[in-house]
């Protein structure tokens, strides 16, 4: 199996939409628009095998110092061969690359980040501006059992 790990295009939206919607209609990631994603397509990664999306993941940055791995995702067939594991290091070294000094993932797969060396914090201190511009739009909010999750690139 050959996959292929690179950066998105806005035609490529419809198949990272169709992989998430089982976990987004579960809670486990949130919703976001067309519109939304691609005005931070660049800040996408995908998986492909061939011309399939099997899994992506998203670099935020939130300040110069701070950014976010979020809405990772792999398809149910392709789980278990690494693939999450290197969507989210190469968020890490692109992290890394930007001179960002924190990054930090709000997860219920604590284990999976951990084993990446990323390291549990109180969600307390995640910044404010966080939890009011995505946090709010959840479903669960604002009773979140979500583990925060924290890594210096």
């Amino acid at each position: 199996m050959k996959i292929d790990y690179l950066k998105p295009t806005l035609i490529d939206i419809k198949q990272m939409q169709e992989l998430v919607l089982p976990e987004v209609k579960s809670g486990v990631i949130l919703y976001r628009s067309d519109d939304e994603i691609a005005s931070n397509i660049r800040s996408y990664k995908v998986a492909k095998d061939g011309e399939k999306i099997i899994g992506f993941v998203a670099l935020h940055v939130h300040s110069p110092t701070l950014a976010e791995v979020r809405s990772l995702i792999v398809s149910d067939s392709y789980r278990g061969f690494g693939i999450g594991k290197r969507l989210v290091n190469e968020s890490v070294q692109e992290a890394k690359e930007l001179g960002v000094k924190e990054l930090f993932t709000l997860t219920y797969k604590k284990e999976f980040f951990e084993k990446l060396n990323f390291k549990e914090i109180p969600k307390e201190s995640l910044p404010e501006h966080k939890i009011w511009a995505d946090c709010i739009k959840c479903k669960h909010f604002p009773i979140c059992d979500e583990i925060a999750l924290i890594i210096k690139p």
